[in-house]
């Protein structure tokens, strides 16, 4: 392949040698040692890309090796034992087993505090500004598996109530149902559209208000900042409890334009952090001219809850016992605390988790991808080079391999970067023994072979050598093979025969493997034109070969010998989903 592919070839076409291969088999023992036969990927990924700079820019084509050295050193210490093991590591690499001797890795995800079987309420709440991402995963998946563990309720909550900043997506909301049940293998509990619910928000902040701990206030933005700064109360906050409910009356009935009232939560202008100094809980939209998007709320409301408010109110109404959330949203937390000690409620239990940065990603947000669809950037939100759901399950990425990557992170305050290829290393275990093997022949070229066998019987299910072989008519004399290989003297086809080759003709020898020629896979003339889609470096690339044939349908994941894992595509291209 010659021109832009060809680093994109390079790159799919390197393969660790034994040396690297024999590394990995020693780290992967290493974290078997230490976690009595507990190895995983992850964590094996995550070291050699710690010790081995020179292994970083090849994460991707690593992740099918080191699944296979950690399920081998797994095998290892359940068949031998975890002394035959330090054994081996001893006389192999003994710095590795002296590096780290002792360590606990707490396996799954912690208890949750007061967890009562049956009682536990969790809850899920994307923006549906968009459909999820893979970073939206980690909250469905963590608290699916929670509720699941527990016997008890996943609530899926649609916090839809900013109309300007994040202006929701109507499809979203059926397509985020669809997408939690494709990656939990069940819808949640309960479904709650916020937006559905203002009048319940403003019955609290009626009570709020005629209890004294709220009140209207009319200061601008500038003004309160100051005041917040200097630690002043505003001259709004002394007023009368019947005053706050007139305001209040005039904020619903129109008395008052965006940006005039708002409704602040008393929490004292003397509290240390700044953000909790009497904080905002409702304010005005204009939703004439900017209606909500769903045509059942339209511009029914003009008064709308922030969201701290929204989701403290909600929280305690639907009876949420544990609230798990980024280590970033520890301020909403000490909002909402203040807003339940004045309501005489008990907060939930709360936990907290650090970020998660995917090397290969870096920087997306939905609003910055629906800007980007909108442009024409993107084909839609299932692009291949996007990172939501939609496009993980179009590259055959299996929700079981989503839930094992983030179980497997489970919760920690400390933020996390890790390789793209931690998640394929999940994605090679799900789907290794299901996928059936084909050959995909890159920049494929005709060859002539004499002294070959009529017919090639070849295995389509390693772990099921039996089933459904591959049977392929070879009479024609001819085979198909990559050009690169094709200028090699002496090679083996691969489950086939040994050739040398003679000007333009390939000359068959022994069946049986006789050396350590290369072995390079190869198609029968029945094959067919294809094109393989990659999505590398924010770019599409198409490459051209002859794809073996097959009878699989749209949708099927496969392996492509000395390639990677596919999926089929309806047009009958393959998409690459991972090496």
């Amino acid at each position: 392949m010659k021109g832009p592919l060809q680093p994109v070839l390079s790159s799919m076409t390197w393969t660790p040698d034994e040396d690297t291969l024999a590394f990995l088999r020693l780290v992967a023992l290493q974290n078997a040692v230490e976690y009595n036969g507990e190895a995983v990927a992850g964590s094996v990924v995550g070291r050699i890309m710690g010790m081995r700079a020179d292994l970083r820019p090849h994460g991707r084509e690593l992740a099918a090796a080191v699944a296979a050295a950690v399920t081998e050193a797994n095998a290892f210490v359940a068949e031998q034992g975890l002394e035959a093991a330090q054994q081996e590591l001893a006389a192999m690499a003994p710095e590795l087993l002296e590096a780290r001797p002792k360590a606990e890795r707490r396996v799954g995800l912690p208890d949750l505090e007061d967890a009562v079987e049956g009682k536990v309420v969790l809850r899920f709440a994307p923006n549906p500004n968009g459909p999820l991402s893979f970073g939206h995963a980690r909250g469905l998946v963590i608290n699916g598996a929670y509720a699941e563990r527990y016997k008890g309720t996943l609530i899926l909550r649609f916090d839809d109530t900013d109309t300007v900043v994040k202006p929701p997506m109507p499809e979203a909301y059926d397509t985020i149902q669809q997408e939690t049940e494709w990656l939990l293998g069940r819808p949640a509990d309960r479904v709650i559209i916020a937006s559905d619910r203002i009048d319940v928000y403003h019955e609290h902040a009626t009570s709020m208000i005629e209890q004294g701990f709220g009140y209207v206030c009319t200061c601008s933005a500038e003004a309160f900042r100051e005041f917040r700064v200097t630690q002043t109360e505003c001259p709004c906050r002394g007023k009368s409890t019947d005053e706050h409910t007139t305001r209040w009356q005039g904020m619903l009935g129109g008395a008052y334009k965006p940006g005039e009232a708002v409704v602040r939560v008393k929490t004292g202008m003397d509290q240390r952090n700044p953000a909790l100094r009497d904080w905002p809980a409702l304010r005005l939209q204009d939703t004439v001219t900017n209606p909500h998007p769903r045509p059942e709320v339209g511009s029914k409301h003009q008064v709308w809850p922030l969201l701290d408010f929204q989701s403290a109110i909600e929280d305690h109404l639907q009876g949420v016992t544990h609230i798990i959330r980024g280590k970033d949203l520890m301020d909403s937390t000490r909002k909402q605390t203040l807003l339940y000690e004045h309501f005489g409620w008990t907060y939930p239990n709360t936990m907290y988790w650090g970020r998660v940065k995917v090397h290969e990603w870096g920087g997306f947000s939905t609003s910055a991808m629906r800007k980007d669809i909108e442009s024409g950037r993107y084909e839609g939100w299932s692009d291949p080079r996007l990172p939501t759901l939609s496009a993980l399950a179009r590259r055959g990425i299996q929700p079981s391999a989503l839930r094992a990557f983030w179980l497997e992170l489970a919760i920690t305050q400390k933020d996390i970067s890790v390789p793209l290829s931690s998640l394929f290393s999940h994605n090679t275990k799900a789907v290794d023994s299901t996928a059936p093997r084909l050959a995909f022949v890159r920049d494929a070229v005709r060859m002539p072979l004499t002294g070959a066998p009529d017919e090639a019987t070849l295995v389509r299910y390693p772990d099921q050598p039996d089933k459904d072989p591959r049977r392929h008519d070879l009479t024609t004399g001819h085979v198909w093979i990559e050009e690169e290989d094709a200028s090699m003297a002496s090679f083996r086809l691969k489950d086939l025969v040994d050739v040398d080759r003679h000007e333009d003709t390939l000359i068959a020898g022994a069946i049986e493997r006789q050396d350590q020629r290369p072995i390079v896979h190869w198609t029968v003339d029945a094959s067919k034109d294809a094109t393989l889609v990659l999505a590398e470096d924010d770019m599409l690339h198409e490459i051209s070969g002859r794809l073996e044939p097959h009878d699989f349908p749209a949708g099927t994941v496969v392996q492509l010998e000395r390639i990677g894992y596919a999926i089929l595509l309806e047009d009958g291209r393959l998409l690459m989903a991972h090496e």
